[in-house]
């Protein structure tokens, strides 16, 4: 009975890896072939944990428009995860509360703009930003400020 519920045992733990990462949300980032900043923002995506589809598309503003994001809040590219909007440069970590915390009365989040020193706008310039939640009727509150 012993070596029986070792296999068993054993045979579930190889198989909890493959479990957790096909759980865990893939970010589906649509962007321009030609935007180096959306790539480093990628790199900041993956190098936090998360994985990511990337798409090139010849407009991304029309993924944010179907989206139903609206301009106001407009960046460079935008991502779709877990039926989130996020839009422009959100540090991984917001990302990960969100998903974490699942808020029913959010579309998503934004970082409008490209700011110096947001995830992918690395450089020695770091000016302040704010992450806004972006509710279903298009308003926005701040969801994380960065100094």
């Amino acid at each position: 009975m012993t070596i029986r519920f070792s296999r068993t045992l054993a045979a579930l733990m190889c198989g909890l890896p493959l479990i957790a990462s096909a759980a865990a949300p893939v970010l589906e980032v649509f962007k321009s072939p030609t935007c180096g900043c959306c790539k480093e923002w990628v790199k900041h995506l993956q190098t936090n944990g998360l994985k990511v589809n990337v798409h090139e598309v010849e407009d991304p503003s029309a993924v944010r428009a179907s989206r139903g994001m609206p301009d106001a809040y407009g960046s460079c590219h935008t991502a779709t995860v877990q039926g989130y909007t996020i839009e422009g440069h959100v540090p991984a970590a917001d990302i990960k509360r969100l998903l974490a915390t699942k808020p029913a009365a959010v579309k998503g989040l934004a970082v409008p703009g490209m700011p110096m020193g947001s995830p992918g706008m690395e450089g020695p310039r770091h000016d302040a930003f704010d992450v806004l939640a972006v509710d279903k009727s298009g308003r926005a509150t701040v969801y994380k400020h960065y100094d």
